[in-house]
């Protein structure tokens, strides 16, 4: 039995997951080192209490907005099984490495993206793997990609509290989190699941990000709530966070989303989002 489990005073504790264990709320498990040659000065994370909100879409819009701002940034995609940063950004072709590490691909407007995407034979190879598998994945990149010198790595975090989220907080230094919601009426369910999750581990809760908000129409400009009224309001006021920003659906930003072109996309719904970032 590890010294770790020797310590902890909770019954529901395993070698595998120990979120609610006292040792892991209070930072007992070590973080995993960096790779030598990289220097990271802030990690942020994007996360969801499910899937099929536009995690990815706001983890680029915010790197692209800090880009802008001339800030160096990098994306990890630890998304593991449903990868899809790399075909945001029109990244092909796999990842270099020699006995540095890693290195990750830069797009368009110089931002720093690793993904297993990259690293695959080809991009809709599925990644059919177990939990454990999946978590590793992430901490290699972590201790292997060369990222060198970033202000932010925004970390794009799969669905849910899962085994891959749960490595993200244990073992990497996240400064923040970032929930990205829904107008639906689980909403504040959703919110306040990321929520405890980030509060059971210690990690500071940046703000809440509405997507889907609603639909303009392109002749009259009537906003259309195709998903039903904001909710996001209510939900920030329960957890007591900022809402950074409500998005809506954006024709425009899918099809160059769908083109492999957001390299050249500033979402100005997401304007001013450095004010609710840690400053570096």
């Amino acid at each position: 039995m590890s010294e770790e489990k020797k310590q902890c005073d909770s019954a529901s504790c395993d070698k595998e997951s120990c979120a609610g264990c006292s040792h892991a709320k209070g930072g007992g498990i070590p973080k995993e080192k960096l790779n030598a040659h990289s220097h990271i000065k802030k990690v942020i994370g994007v996360i969801s209490g499910k899937g099929g909100v536009g995690k990815s879409f706001v983890t680029a819009s915010l790197a692209n907005e800090m880009a802008f701002q001339g800030y160096k940034v990098g994306i990890m995609d630890a998304d593991i099984t449903g990868p899809s940063i790399p075909r945001m950004y029109g990244l092909k072709g796999s990842a270099v490495a020699d006995e540095r590490g890693i290195y990750p691909m830069v797009t368009g407007n110089d931002i720093e993206v690793m993904s297993v995407n990259l690293l695959l034979p080809q991009e809709d190879a599925p990644v059919i793997w177990r939990g454990p598998i999946l978590a590793n994945m992430v901490k290699q990149f972590w201790t292997e990609v060369v990222w060198g010198e970033l202000d932010y790595l925004f970390v794009d975090m799969p669905p849910g509290t899962g085994d891959v989220p749960l490595t993200v907080f244990q073992s990497l230094p996240i400064d923040g989190i970032v929930i990205v919601s829904s107008p639906q009426d689980l909403v504040q369910m959703i919110v306040k699941k990321a929520y405890n999750m980030a509060k059971m581990m210690n990690v500071p809760v940046l703000g809440l990000v509405e997507n889907y908000s609603y639909v303009k129409c392109p002749d009259c400009g009537k906003e259309i709530y195709v998903f039903g009224e904001s909710k996001v309001e209510a939900a920030a006021k329960e957890v007591e966070v900022p809402v950074i920003g409500k998005m809506p659906l954006d024709p425009e930003m899918a099809k160059a989303v769908d083109a492999g072109a957001f390299a050249g996309v500033l979402n100005t719904y997401l304007g001013g989002a450095e004010k609710y970032l840690p400053q570096v």
